[in-house]
């Protein structure tokens, strides 16, 4: 009985092992922290305990250091001593071989640590040695797993642009955004619109192209990266002697692997110029009054896109960098009717949001991002790199961020609202086949995360 109570207490449900890295959940079961993880890998959200099943909230556990000294002190002494060994002779000096030269990778003896070959080398005993051994592997697995979840979040993105590519190939859909604007504002310039959308075409199934490699190299990765972490894995388990003679074979592997993570594809189409854009716009162009003037740190809607790029995977936490500050505004005029164009100058703004919002939503303290009657293009930055958004339904725009005037045309009878890029008189995106059916406020955000 007294086995049974010793084997259940030191070792994880998981694996049925001594605890490598033991982390306890609230439930108070406790596991091998690589065991946990690849089991919550292979299960559905929300994580939840492999014994009792009840729901894991939090996803960062810490090591279990008390558990985890009285595992180390357990492989010593308990009756199922996994690293037990088969006890060497020196046949020198006829003592046990219990210490471990770290620089000649040998096993000896006392009286041999002291010798002269050895006397200037570090030795420890070989429980110690091996010890050290597995925290070594344990902080390459800690730092492996990290780059296993960046590459899952990696290759997730990557499949969402591609399907974006083939839905906006499939139906033309930046094809339809361009041609009205040339046909309303230059009905004489074929050839050029006809260059530019062949322009586009050749830069969409080059950039296609490239989402399908580099989803298909994140894939490997990320089958490598798990394969390798399962072979630290069975590492650690190892009996002290074997993972002192094996610990140089995988480790070197691992970080070979963790040097060459794919990233990212980041797709940018080019910004053709459209003649005469900008002066038939300014014949639309309406004074915009601005009040309900507010400076604050605290705005959903961006804190709402960086958690869904951040993705499910990550935990709940305040997604607004420390420090940011907002300026947010309403147009003290609604319209309802009529063509209007305004713009506004973002240059130096890292996150901003322009457009338009229904009265209901500007008098909302909540103003989430999945709300109705808000027509917005967004840029935000996060790690290191802006990206353009619009809203309703949330749609990335692959062209270049504005670094100055960024231009609006609502058209409300028509049914549509285009953003453009002042500097180069080029289109940015186009809200299609709207039905505004409330006044409408122009709305201003910007800040300086």
């Amino acid at each position: 009985m007294g086995s049974v109570i010793f084997w259940n207490e030191f070792t994880c449900f998981l694996c049925a092992k001594y605890f490598i890295d033991p982390v306890t959940l609230i439930c108070q079961h406790s596991f091998c922290m690589p065991c946990l993880c690849l089991c919550w890998e292979e299960t559905q959200r929300p994580p939840c305990c492999p014994v009792c099943r009840e729901p894991s909230h939090h996803m960062n556990l810490k090591t279990n250091i008390v558990l985890k000294t009285r595992v180390f002190l357990a492989r010593r002494t308990g009756p199922y001593d996994l690293s037990s060994y088969a006890e060497e002779i020196c046949e020198i000096h006829m003592k046990t071989k219990n210490f471990f030269c770290e620089v000649t990778k040998d096993v000896l003896c006392l009286p041999c640590c002291k010798s002269e070959e050895h006397g200037a080398h570090r030795h420890c005993s070989i429980e110690w040695m091996a010890e050290e051994y597995r925290q070594k592997l344990l902080k390459q697995m800690r730092s492996m797993w990290q780059k296993i979840q960046e590459n899952k979040r990696n290759l997730k993105r990557e499949v969402s642009k591609l399907r974006t590519w083939e839905v906006n190939k499939k139906f033309c859909f930046i094809q339809n955004m361009i041609r009205p604007e040339y046909w309303k504002v230059c009905p004489f310039v074929h050839h050029e619109e006809k260059h530019y959308l062949r322009k586009i075409e050749e830069e969409s199934d080059e950039i296609f192209q490239q989402l399908k490699g580099s989803q298909h190299n994140m894939y490997l990765k990320g089958k490598l990266l798990s394969q390798i972490y399962e072979e630290l894995k069975e590492l650690c388990h190892k009996p002290d002697m074997e993972l002192l003679q094996q610990t140089h074979v995988v480790p070197c592997r691992s970080e070979s692997a963790q040097l060459h993570v794919p990233q990212p594809v980041v797709p940018q189409l080019s910004s053709w110029p459209i003649p005469g854009l900008v002066d038939w716009l300014n014949q639309f162009q309406v004074h915009i009054a601005l009040d309900n003037e507010i400076v604050t740190g605290h705005v959903p809607v961006f804190e709402d896109l960086r958690c869904l790029l951040a993705g499910p995977d990550h935990p709940v936490v305040n997604n607004t960098p420390p420090g940011s500050k907002y300026l947010l505004a309403w147009g003290a005029e609604s319209f309802t009717s009529g063509q209007h164009y305004w713009e506004v100058d973002v240059a130096g703004c890292c996150s901003w949001a322009i457009g338009f919002c229904n009265d209901s939503w500007a008098r909302k303290n909540d103003m989430v991002l999945d709300s109705e009657g808000i027509f917005l293009l967004l840029c935000i930055k996060e790690n290191n790199q802006c990206s353009l958004f619009t809203s309703s339904p949330l749609s990335p725009q692959y062209v270049k961020r504005p670094l100055g005037r960024v231009g609006l045309f609502l058209d409300y009878d028509g049914g549509f609202l285009s953003f453009f890029n002042v500097a180069n008189s080029s289109l940015i995106c186009r809200f299609l086949s709207c039905s505004f059916s409330s006044p409408l406020k122009p709305f201003l955000c910007s800040g300086h995360p």
